[in-house]
């Protein structure tokens, strides 16, 4: 039998109705863990990790050992329907995991994989460095052999969940110097939340969520600590996001369509000059290309989520859904904002939220710069 994306989709609507209005009010650490344990007892949680290890049941999607980009999708763009804050929390469950998933032993499959879909691990995900973001091969945080494993050194920053993670998929340098490209100079690490030498420094960003820099002062580890093969590090982070980067689109979809509908209620029921707002053609014509940009971006998001379900390569495919998804949601929650004038600026509103939970999307998981320069090479040189 195999899995209903619909089903899937009712089962995040039916949590995000229950969980949204709580998390409101409440401090980012909290609200994350209020968040996270909500998706954790709905099942959610499940569709970021494999099934081989505790998942959710992806039959007729992917293998038992692989995460459905298809499904991952469905949840994350009915959350970000409902709130910012329960999309973020879930998603880094399966980007902070999916590592372990892809390239751990058995044991640390065992261990870590279904401690995650439980709620009882919460993951974080350390690629990005003050001088390497969408170049991971300026990653320059180090890790040296010891008589008894590795000893990293090094700072990651907007590390999400950082300070509230029990574990970091990390990627550190094994060999090699910063700006070599990393295909046979980076490792992939799991390295404990308390690892002795390990320091958070905490920031906030628009969008509210646990967020900061992460430094590693001689942080020891064991050989087991490792995931995977030394030196095929950058391999396994690119293959966490390419299962993962089109759901950042999906997610856009989710803030975009809320936006959407917001738009509509307060245009059909606001009045100026002795009329609706909705009756003014300008309006109008926004919501039709709000509506049009908004079903380009949620094409191209199952386009691409099939491919890479299918196991193809899906350059073009996920570059265009994140590139179009991501940069109409933001058209769509900025007209929002208009649409409710005043009101759109005022804190608390829903069309504020969407206008700040929206605009990192253009950046995470590669920039809408990056989206344009994977489509250019893949047309000149295809």
């Amino acid at each position: 039998m195999s899995t209903s994306l619909s089903a899937v989709t009712q089962a995040a609507r039916a949590l995000g109705v229950q969980s949204a209005p709580g998390l409101e009010g409440l401090d980012e650490d909290a609200a994350a863990r209020l968040a996270l344990k909500a998706c954790a007892e709905a099942g959610l949680v499940g569709w970021v990790v494999p099934a081989a290890w505790g998942g959710a049941e992806t039959q007729g999607l992917v293998a038992a050992s692989e995460v459905s980009t298809r499904a991952a999708c469905a949840v994350r763009d009915e959350l970000a329907w409902h709130a910012g804050l329960l999309d973020v929390t879930l998603v880094m469950q399966g980007l902070g995991s999916y590592a372990v998933a892809l390239a751990g032993s058995d044991a640390m499959r065992e261990r870590v994989l279904p401690a995650v879909v439980a709620g009882e691990q919460v993951a974080a995900f350390g690629l990005t460095e003050p001088q390497a973001g969408s170049d991971l091969g300026s990653v320059s945080t180090r890790a040296e052999r010891t008589d008894d494993g590795w000893r990293l050194t090094g700072h990651k920053t907007f590390i999400s969940n950082a300070g509230l993670a029990d574990f970091y998929t990390l990627l550190a340098r094994t060999s090699g110097e910063p700006g070599d490209g990393g295909r046979e100079s980076l490792t992939m690490f799991l390295v404990p939340g308390a690892a002795p030498g390990l320091r958070v420094e905490r920031f906030e960003v628009m969008a509210p969520h646990p967020i900061g820099d992460v430094f590693l002062e001689s942080v020891e580890l064991a050989d087991d600590a490792r995931i995977g093969e030394v030196g095929k590090g950058l391999e396994i982070a690119l293959g966490v996001l390419a299962r993962f980067r089109t759901s950042v689109a999906a997610a856009a979809n989710g803030f975009a369509r809320r936006a959407l509908d917001e738009s509509l209620a307060h245009l059909r029921t606001r009045r100026q000059f002795g009329r609706p707002l909705s009756a003014f053609q300008g309006l109008r014509f926004d919501l039709a290309e709000m509506d049009a940009r908004l079903r380009s971006g949620q094409l191209l998001v199952d386009e691409a989520a099939r491919a890479v379900d299918l196991g193809e390569a899906a350059v073009r495919e996920v570059a265009r859904a994140k590139l179009v998804a991501t940069e109409g949601a933001s058209w769509i929650c900025d007209r929002a904002v208009q649409h409710l004038g005043g009101l759109g600026v005022k804190r608390g509103q829903v069309v504020e939220r969407l206008y700040r939970d929206v605009r990192a999307l253009r950046i995470y998981e590669g920039t809408s710069e990056v989206q344009k320069l994977i489509l250019s090479k893949e047309l000149l040189d295809g």
